[in-house]
């Protein structure tokens, strides 16, 4: 039987991550990028340049400009300045109901293409106080869409409890460091690679890049011991 897998891909370093995590495993991944109307439209461009790249046959683009009209986020308007997080709740790069809607979605078309996993990149780690980044709200979704399509699926999220230093690790043990550290846009204010060094996004990238850099052995270790490798 083919095991097939949809991955929620927006061409940052998670999801671009679980990507090469996924492909030695699965024989078919459809990647589904979501164009919600976001400040930096360049990740689209980046997440169809780097799915070709990696050998993806099926790569959708989905129109969910209405999340733009209700989210009212730094990433969905432009006249809300994206500002550093002080630790003090959730941040305004938030965007309201956006894996609530991004999962779905790629729920209802995993149902229509019979795969057996839709995958994500989000870490309850690493949320930044993002509430829709935990560990239940993927469970309780899961359960929800599981029993209103009557079809069994799992959502995978391989990066759930890494830290960023892991997940760099997890790339250099799929030989794809350089991939991920030059080609991925994660950066809030569209700048590929390492980005523009001033945003959260930023921060939390390039100090998970240096922890690993500067102890590769145990951050190696510790990856394979929370995902069992």
């Amino acid at each position: 039987m083919t095991r097939k897998a949809v991955i929620v891909f927006s061409g940052g370093q998670d999801s671009t991550t679980c990507l090469i995590h996924a492909l030695p495993t699965y024989d078919e991944i459809h990647c589904v990028t979501f164009d919600y109307g976001q400040r930096h439209r360049a990740e689209i461009e980046v997440a169809q340049q780097l799915s070709k790249q990696l050998g993806v046959k099926v790569h959708k683009v989905l129109n969910t400009s209405l999340l733009n009209e209700l989210a009212v986020s730094s990433l969905t308007r432009d006249n809300i300045p994206i500002s550093r997080s002080t630790g003090g709740g959730v941040p305004d790069t938030f965007v309201p109901g956006r894996n609530i809607l991004f999962l779905t979605l790629a729920s209802i078309y995993a149902y229509q293409v019979g795969a057996e996993a839709v995958i994500t990149g989000i870490s309850e780690t690493e949320s930044s106080g993002c509430p829709d980044c935990g560990e239940k709200f993927v469970k309780v979704l899961n359960s929800a869409v599981n029993l209103g399509m009557d079809y069994k699926f799992r959502v995978e999220t391989p990066l759930m409890r890494l830290n960023k230093a892991e997940t760099w690790a997890l790339a250099d043990y799929h030989k794809q460091l350089d991939l991920i550290r030059y080609h991925t846009l994660t950066c809030y204010n569209g700048v590929l690679g390492s980005g523009c060094a001033d945003c959260d996004a930023c921060a939390l990238r390039a100090k998970g890049l240096s922890e690993f850099l500067s102890n590769k052995v145990g951050a190696k270790n510790s990856l394979k011991a929370r995902l069992g490798m």
